[in-house]
């Protein structure tokens, strides 16, 4: 293939990330700068760095540290559970693995919303777990299980988990079995095989797993909307707020830029840390 012929070859798909990826983040960056926007007019006017200067005001300091704890707590618990489910799936027998696999991608094929909704019928006053535990007489009155970070945290690990699963069992699935058994020969116990040889292979699943849990639950704005409450504002309310309710596009804007490059930075990290572990495994 010609350089000609390869450039003519990848010309739709830099067309479709020019249009939609580039001109998005120009016109939201022309935005974060604007002084107003006229009501005629839907063109930002004029040049400030107000809108910058104001994420520096306590209340939305607080909301970027919530959003950045929730989120790390979120990528912690998807890990704990999901690396366990990862292993047993990569190491089962091969016929067994794709149905396994396929209980993990089916709430994929569900609307996002409608499995939100699902979840709460389950944890609001008078949904399906307070029932069961009244009925048992273990309680008296309801728990409070719904619109609170707690619930939050049920929501983003609910909707994320697939999230780490998948990659996490890609890298597994490809672990040398060899190296185990020789572990093992060599009269390591399965604690230290795990420690010593599983973990440190599997690391580049686990960084990729966890930067997409991450990202995806630092800017979720329809889990904590939804399930939250008033009280477990994030990020991605925050923005939803600005451009659909306050009206406010260039603040909602500047909030929008800095949680990308939130995202931008994370993402880099994890690539650094992937090739000081590639440096680890050379050597």
């Amino acid at each position: 293939m010609t350089r000609r012929s390869g450039w003519a070859a990848l010309a739709p798909t830099v067309l479709w990330l020019l249009a939609l990826v580039a001109a998005p983040l120009v016109l939201m960056l022309a935005y974060s700068f604007a002084a107003h926007i006229a009501p005629d007019s839907p063109l930002p006017q004029g040049f400030t760095l107000e809108h910058y200067a104001r994420l520096a005001d306590p209340i939305y300091l607080r909301i970027f540290v919530r959003s950045i704890l929730q989120a790390g707590l979120a990528t912690f618990l998807c890990l704990l559970l999901g690396y366990p489910l990862a292993y047993y799936i990569a190491r089962s027998p091969l016929q067994r693995r794709g149905r396994l696999l396929l209980l993990v991608i089916i709430p994929f094929w569900t609307n996002f919303l409608v499995r939100t909704y699902a979840l709460m019928a389950l944890l609001r006053a008078q949904g399906v777990i307070n029932s069961i535990l009244m009925a048992a007489k273990m309680i008296d009155e309801p728990l409070p299980l719904l619109y609170n970070e707690a619930s939050v945290q049920v929501g983003l690990v609910y909707t994320l988990l697939p999230l780490l699963i998948l990659p996490l069992y890609a890298n597994l699935e490809k672990l040398d079995q060899r190296l185990l058994n020789a572990a093992q020969d060599l009269g390591a116990s399965p604690f230290a095989t795990f420690w010593n040889v599983t973990w440190p292979l599997s690391r580049p699943g686990v960084l990729v797993g966890c930067m997409m849990v991450f990202i995806s639950a630092f800017g979720m704005y329809l889990v904590p909307d939804l399930m939250g409450g008033a009280r477990s504002v994030m990020v991605g309310n925050l923005i939803q707020n600005q451009f659909l309710q306050a009206r406010n596009w260039p603040f909602g804007a500047a909030v929008a830029l800095v949680l990308a490059a939130v995202a931008l930075v994370v993402a880099l990290l994890v690539q650094r840390a992937g090739r000081l572990d590639g440096g680890e495994v050379q050597r």
